[in-house]
């Protein structure tokens, strides 16, 4: 694809009441450089975000809202003080670079492991994860959680969004995706409740919806986002019928008027896939296109794009903005590569994704020094 046809992707954009320069979004990542210990953002935080700011928009690593909401030891909190003071850091040397910034709230749920985090895990149901996050760190059963539980989560979330202003972020996405907790009530392999929380669609959506409706009331709904995946298999993930389940969430997070929803496409078919569960693609092979048609806001598309699958997808009104993780990982200046044409650095050092210091984070080149 020509640089020419790229341009879609350097166009400003209207994301609710704030005006993005291009239409390239930092995605959320995982990379665990926080003190284990505290969960405190710092200036090597507030320096990699930076180096990055040229994207139209940022979206942070995912925010535990609580102790028992992490299940990656080292992402940064937003349940403390000096966690709020250490983001502040963050967003003043992203500001300072022109670009808006949003929090991704987060809660483990049942992927957190107890003896890393020293409380129980939640979740809607008592069903665990198969498999181990890590080998020899089996997941365990999470305790059910009651209508009580249900309500101080709620409040967990408002605190953290209140907190995130405080902090000076410019909105909050809500992570609604991948196994966490507000996805496991949302599909029903992992809910199974029998109350108004469990069952069909719309209550399955109902503690998603009371979390937004919460956001909404600390930074009004232009300042809100949400990300989903409705074929995602992380952390043992399934619906039986996902475009009814997000077909009903969709349509109430249009009434509700957020700002955006990023949706999560499914991976590269798999050949030897034998079954729905196994072939996310077959359940629906093109995620946006089936939920564009229910959503008045902004949609937001991520999963394995690149410059020219973006473009394409936007130019066919598929999506109006796109999110990119690993590229944004080595290539802090991607929006000038993009814009100058300038090859994309390919190679990632895998072993410095989720853990270390300045090597494999903050350490990357830009094009021009990379070639002087």
């Amino acid at each position: 694809m020509s640089n020419k046809a790229l341009n879609v992707l350097l166009q400003s954009y209207k994301l609710g009441d704030l005006t993005l320069r291009n239409r390239i979004v930092m995605a959320s990542m995982t990379r665990c450089r926080a003190d284990p210990k505290n969960g405190v953002p710092t200036e090597l935080h507030a320096e990699y975000y930076a180096q990055r700011a040229s994207a139209g928009l940022i979206l942070t690593e995912c925010s535990p809202i609580s102790v028992n909401g992490q299940s990656f030891l080292g992402t940064g909190g937003i349940y403390t003080k000096p966690q709020v003071e250490g983001w502040k850091k963050v967003t003043d040397a992203v500001h300072a670079k022109g670009a808006p910034i949003f929090t991704q709230l987060w809660h483990a749920g049942r992927s957190a492991i107890p003896a890393l985090i020293g409380e129980q895990n939640i979740g809607p149901s008592a069903i665990a994860i198969r498999g181990s996050l890590f080998p020899g760190c089996d997941f365990v059963v999470p305790r059910e959680m009651t209508k009580d539980d249900i309500k101080k989560v709620v409040e967990q979330f408002k605190q953290a969004a209140v907190n995130a202003k405080e902090a000076g972020f410019d909105g909050v996405e809500l992570h609604g995706a991948n196994g966490y907790l507000v996805d496991s009530f949302l599909r029903t392999s992992s809910n199974q409740r029998t109350d108004e929380y469990g069952g069909s669609a719309e209550n399955r959506s109902r503690f998603c919806l009371e979390v937004i409706d919460a956001f909404i009331s600390v930074y009004g709904a232009k300042r809100v986002g949400i990300k989903l995946s409705p074929v995602g298999r992380y952390q043992d993930m399934f619906d039986k019928n996902p475009v009814e389940t997000f077909t009903y969430l969709v349509k109430e997070l249009s009434k509700r008027g957020i700002s955006y929803i990023q949706l999560s496409e499914p991976d590269a078919p798999n050949p030897n896939s034998k079954s729905d569960y196994e072939a996310p693609e077959k359940q629906m092979p093109e995620v946006s296109k089936v939920f564009r048609p229910h959503f008045k806001g902004t949609l937001m598309i991520n999963n394995n794009l690149t410059p020219e699958s973006a473009a394409k997808a936007i130019n066919d009104g598929t999506a109006d903005l796109v999110s990119f993780a690993r590229y944004f990982i080595n290539n802090p200046d991607f929006v000038e590569r993009v814009a100058k044409g300038y090859p994309l650095h390919q190679e990632w050092d895998f072993g410095t994704f989720y853990q270390g210091g300045p090597k494999g984070y903050t350490d990357y080149p830009v094009f021009n020094s990379a070639h002087n």
